[in-house]
């Protein structure tokens, strides 16, 4: 390069599933030539299954139409905003203003970053969880904010601990990142917690950003932090299509709360794009009026699914919740898992590692599955995996039969 990077390329690193993703890349061009099977990937979660049909068709007959490739409202199409109010309203129990208090995005995430630089200056500082979703961190770090973790830990259900928060050192704290049903441990949100938060932050002067696109999933009573009390004064929330409708490709996403609040999202996401495309819009459309119906099934075949991922953790020896929510098992690693003895000449330098590194290694090289290691999400996972559950039931039970197959041959070594 003839210029240096912005200094704020250097806060942050590529994502690790698009380094760990060309590794697998790499893996499987070896594997294919030396006749083995490809590796099984059970680590992103992006839903297999198909979107509704009704937004398919909406997208095939929309995109025929002349006038409907025009550059589009920078707040999105009425009638999807007053889909995302409907849809808040017979799920969520939240009634908002479609024409002030919602703004479509091109997928939550991107709202993250919309998020932290509508309101974060240099210095400021913003609350996020460990464990907790990389993106938090990397969107803080580009605006120049500090981070200020707080823990989530098993022994207290992976939820905020209140009475550490209220002792901390909160002055400059801006921002807090909160994220139920969680990912990556799949703890639910319950009306008292959104209650707590909301009244944290109010009594704090501190903004809680709930990103809720689990909400749907495992999950037999979704929630919205917006239905606390006084929570549109202090809260914004983050939701999606990707996961409870199989559109995570289609970039579908949306935040909500006070107008305030969004007309400063607006200002920053305004520089950023012209609009979603028409039939993408009226497609999501359609998605939104599902009915329960279509969760019923989704969840149907994801609980099996959450079956089969906690078969591969009891092969393994790890520690789960069988009754998690969301995309993902998460699996706590001990000391004396048997995976972590003799490993293999491909994974023997562990200095450093993680215990649930370790084990995700030594699972992909001899197993050929990639299970991912909680480290990512902070200090906090560093002895726990993640299985997706967006692969189908035959290549969850393939996968059970491979990683059977590698302590079968572990044990006879030891």
């Amino acid at each position: 390069m003839i210029i240096r990077p912005s200094h704020r390329t250097e806060s942050v690193q590529e994502y690790y599933f698009s380094r760990k993703l060309k590794e697998i890349d790499r893996l499987d061009s070896e594997r294919t030539a030396s006749g083995a099977d490809r590796i099984i990937n059970l680590g992103i979660g992006a839903p297999d299954g198909m979107p509704p049909e009704a937004a398919i068709k909406a997208l095939v007959d929309s995109a025929a139409m002349k006038g409907n490739h025009a550059y589009q409202s920078y707040t999105g199409l009425k009638e999807l905003r007053e889909a995302f109010a409907g849809w808040y309203e017979r799920f969520y129990h939240v009634t908002l203003d479609p024409g002030c208090e919602i703004q479509p995005l091109v997928g939550s995430k991107e709202g993250i970053l919309l998020i932290s630089l509508a309101f974060l200056d240099k210095g400021d500082k913003v609350l996020v969880p460990d464990p907790g979703y990389p993106t938090y961190s990397s969107a803080t770090r580009l605006a120049e904010a500090e981070i200020v973790t707080y823990d989530l830990c098993e022994e207290n259900g992976w939820l905020p601990d209140f009475d550490a928060l209220e002792r901390a050192d909160l002055s400059g704290v801006k921002l807090m990142w909160t994220n139920y049903p969680n990912m990556p441990t799949g703890a639910a949100a319950s009306a008292g917690l959104y209650a707590r938060l909301a009244d944290f932050g109010r009594r704090h002067g501190i903004l809680i950003c709930n990103d809720n696109p689990y909400s749907l999933i495992l999950n037999d009573n979704p929630l919205s932090i917006l239905a606390a009390p006084g929570a549109m004064e202090c809260c914004l929330e983050l939701n999606s299509l990707s996961k409870a409708h199989n559109m995570s490709g289609w970039r579908i996403g949306m935040v909500a709360g006070d107008r305030e609040y969004i007309s400063q999202i607006l200002k920053v996401k305004s520089q950023m794009d012209s609009g979603m495309f028409k039939p993408l819009q009226l497609a999501a459309v359609e998605a939104l009026s599902q009915g329960r119906e279509w969760f019923a099934a989704l969840n149907g075949e994801y609980r099996e699914r959450r079956r089969l991922a906690g078969r591969i953790f009891d092969i393994i020896g790890a520690g789960y919740d069988r009754d998690s929510t969301g995309l993902f098992l998460w699996g706590r690693i001990g000391e004396d898992n048997p995976l972590l003895a003799k490993a293999d000449a491909a994974v023997s330098d562990t200095a450093g590692q993680s215990l649930g590194e370790q084990v995700s290694d030594r699972i992909l090289y001899g197993a050929g599955v990639f299970i991912t290691p909680g480290f990512i999400f902070g200090k906090n996972g560093r002895n726990y995996v993640r299985i997706s559950l967006c692969a189908d039931r035959e290549t969850l039970g393939l996968a059970s039969d491979k990683i059977r197959t590698l302590m079968t041959n572990q044990t006879n070594k030891i």
